[in-house]
């Protein structure tokens, strides 16, 4: 088995007349002569070319879309059109039969991505999904080897958790106790001294508490892992379990965050657009077809790569919320109530239209926004002078809004105890988090990005289940 050559490699390789054994599955078989085989290496398929009458007609019936194939031969210069080499083949062995009257991926058929995601066990093996899966295999990559080349340590944050981070309250409870008949204390309550932690705990909805105590003695460190909310939402944009990226850095203030913050995003998709470029100029030519059949309005001003590279060779433009809100205030869009959430005045929650607005329209450059009002942000965040605003900071990016949320955390006891109380935080149960400021407190700072927010970007799809291998959304949790 490990003799075998990847079709990505014979593909890439100057040479000719050479012996090798490869192993993939049909995509398609015509004049039982041609195989196209594909490994999933690459989303193109070397050619192989039969002997005619070198096979009985019993295994060439077998030889159908979908099948597991083995083959040995010479690789050799191609006479036809569309390829460089062929294989001709001296063996074929079926590894694995595959009924084409029930195989759903036939070739003279292109399924729908909403029909692919109702066979999502099969949807690796389409063009599309190969692209998008290699590159989110390439992107994470990218994460480890950016943080690891600047000494960061890797730290794997807990799923099972009591404390919830963001205060959203929508988490996924993790119990043992009887759903029908649990025990209940003197006051009529579910009774969580019964369960298996002795205490009501959860799903995670962010490994960033428990981050910041690792940065305490690390300096550096960053989680990559899922994270899961229990938000009814059934969008193109949400998902019940995701893939957060959340670095902590001790001694560091906000315009440390923003710097790396920057350097990282502009670093793992220079990654994908070095190393992954083939795929990407598939999903660029997938995108620009699906474009052609939106109304004019509707159209993305820019391509795929384009967008890329917008990112990579723009300065990202620094601004405040306030300066942010005059902006969006005085907009054309805003001004003929064009907006469906309209600004009126400070302290407005943005939405994904006014982020885009100041990227796509206003600035035409990536968008980091500083100092937003403290009511409508996380009770961790280090709050500014002024007594409104905390430094917090978000990066907006085009076509999608924001893409990192992050702030310099708020180091100082007393701020941090009348803030919690302030937003009904239990403080008590917090106290190992406290502690972090108690012994040895320090400016630190960090942020968060969620993965498959990141991979939508990327790859230029428009549904967040088209990125992720397994999407978990309201009544759907297949395989």
């Amino acid at each position: 088995m490990s003799q075998r050559v990847k079709v990505k490699q014979i593909l890439a390789d100057d040479r000719t007349h050479y012996a090798v054994i490869v192993k993939g599955w049909v995509r398609s078989f015509r004049n039982n002569q041609f195989i196209a085989v594909n490994d999933g290496s690459t989303n193109n398929n070397l050619q192989a070319v039969l002997a005619l009458d070198s096979l009985d007609a019993s295994l060439l019936k077998r030889i159908t879309t979908g099948a597991a194939i083995s083959l040995s031969g010479e690789i050799i210069p191609s006479l036809g059109k569309g390829q460089r080499v062929e294989l001709k083949v001296a063996t074929l062995e079926i590894l694995g039969d595959c009924d084409p009257e029930k195989y759903p991926l036939q070739l003279k058929n292109r399924p729908s991505l909403e029909y692919l995601r109702e066979i999502a066990h099969l949807r690796f093996r389409t063009n599309t999904f190969g692209a998008i899966f290699r590159v989110r295999h390439s992107l994470a990559f990218a994460v480890h080897k950016f943080f690891n080349e600047r000494n960061f340590v890797y730290l794997h944050t807990p799923i099972i958790t009591a404390s919830d981070a963001e205060g959203a309250g929508e988490m996924f409870r993790v119990s043992t106790l009887d759903p029908m008949n649990p025990p209940l204390d003197v006051d009529g309550n579910i009774d969580y001294s019964e369960d298996f932690f002795g205490r009501a705990t959860n799903l995670t909805v962010s490994g960033q508490l428990e981050g910041e105590l690792a940065a305490m003695a690390f300096g550096d460190i960053y989680t990559f892992g899922p994270t899961f909310r229990a938000e009814n939402s059934n969008t193109t944009r949400h998902l019940a379990e995701f893939w957060m990226i959340e670095p902590e850095m001790a001694f560091y203030d906000l315009e440390d965050n923003m710097a790396l913050a920057e350097a990282f995003v502009k670093s793992v998709i220079g990654y994908v657009l070095e190393n992954n470029r083939e795929d990407l100029d598939f999903l660029a030519t997938r995108q620009e077809e699906e474009e052609k059949q939106k109304p004019q309005a509707e159209r993305s001003d820019m391509g795929l790569i384009e967008k890329l590279e917008f990112v990579l060779n723009n300065e990202f433009q620094k601004l405040t919320y306030t300066e942010a809100i005059e902006i969006l205030k005085n907009s054309k869009p805003n001004k003929n109530k064009k907006f469906s959430y309209i600004i009126e005045e400070w302290g407005a929650d943005l939405q994904s239209e006014h982020e885009r607005y100041l990227v796509e329209k206003h600035f035409k450059k990536p968008v980091i926004l500083t100092d937003y009002p403290a009511a409508i942000k996380a009770f961790y965040m280090k709050q500014n002078e002024d007594g409104k605003t905390v430094r917090a900071m978000d990066i907006l990016f085009p076509g999608i809004g924001e893409m990192v949320g992050g702030s310099q955390r708020e180091e100082n006891y007393e701020k941090l105890v009348k803030r919690m109380e302030e937003m009904h935080l239990p403080v008590e149960e917090m106290s190992w988090y406290l502690d972090t400021r108690r012994f040895g407190a320090c400016p630190h700072a960090g942020f968060g990005l969620g993965f498959e927010r990141l991979m939508l970007f990327v790859t230029g799809m428009t549904n967040i289940r088209d990125v992720i291998p397994f999407p978990r959304t309201p009544k759907s949790a297949e395989f």
